[in-house]
């Protein structure tokens, strides 16, 4: 009997969150993606060379280092991404049209199928660079059926937001998670860890590496 290929993980990578707990600023809009101040919490982030060419699209430069490794290990393995509704616009409710189409341009970073929590239908949404949008409306569990499914036995990131990570733990199903604890205080917005016990859930901590502009954490879920 042929022995079973290892299932997919779900992961959670580069996922930045301030030193009070929040991965997200409040009253997001255009002018702020991520929540008025929330820009201040990927600082380590931009600097990198992934960053600099994965997202910029430059051929070179970029800083290199411990931020960066983690950057590098986020994309690593990757065969699809969940994103909530949030992380791909600010429109709210049901769409007035299908003009909107990320924050990203023609050409999104992500390079593989990305599948977007909604309580609203719409279309699939295929991008230059090999990335195709799905929207789900049957909640977190068909989206990750869906993208391992598509991930062909690679792994699947969820890219938040904060309400849609908190779901995936508060379910058990998250089986990675890193944050990058940047040193800024937001003092309000979306907290990642409000009612949550990370240990009740069975995550414990197995990497925990400094750098000039962030803490790295890694928590992984243990075995049932």
């Amino acid at each position: 009997m042929s022995a079973q290929p290892p299932r997919s993980k779900l992961r959670v990578n580069c996922f930045g969150v301030s030193l009070d707990g929040y991965g997200a600023g409040p009253r997001q809009d255009l002018a702020n993606p991520l929540g008025v101040g929330g820009m201040a919490l990927h600082d380590w982030f931009f600097p990198t060379r992934t960053f600099q060419t994965t997202v910029l699209g430059k051929s070179t430069g970029g800083a290199t280092g411990v931020d960066d490794d983690f950057a590098v290990r986020g994309m690593a393995g990757l065969g699809a991404w969940i994103l909530g509704r949030n992380m791909f616009g600010p429109i709210r409710g049901q769409w007035p049209d299908e003009q909107w189409k990320g924050w990203w341009g023609d050409t999104p970073p992500y390079h593989v199928p990305v599948f977007v929590l909604t309580h609203h239908p719409r279309a699939p949404l295929a991008m230059a660079g090999g990335t195709t949008f799905y929207f789900v409306t049957e909640g977190i569990h068909a989206a990750l059926s869906r993208a391992r499914e598509a991930a062909q036995g690679r792994d699947v990131r969820v890219g938040g937001g904060v309400a849609t990570v908190r779901q995936y733990l508060q379910a058990g199903l998250i089986d990675e998670m890193h944050l990058a604890i940047s040193p800024v205080f937001l003092g309000e917005g979306e907290n990642l860890f409000a009612g949550l016990d990370l240990p009740k859930l069975g995550y414990q901590r197995t990497e925990h590496v400094p750098s000039a502009s962030a803490t790295h954490v890694v928590f992984t879920k243990r075995a049932s």
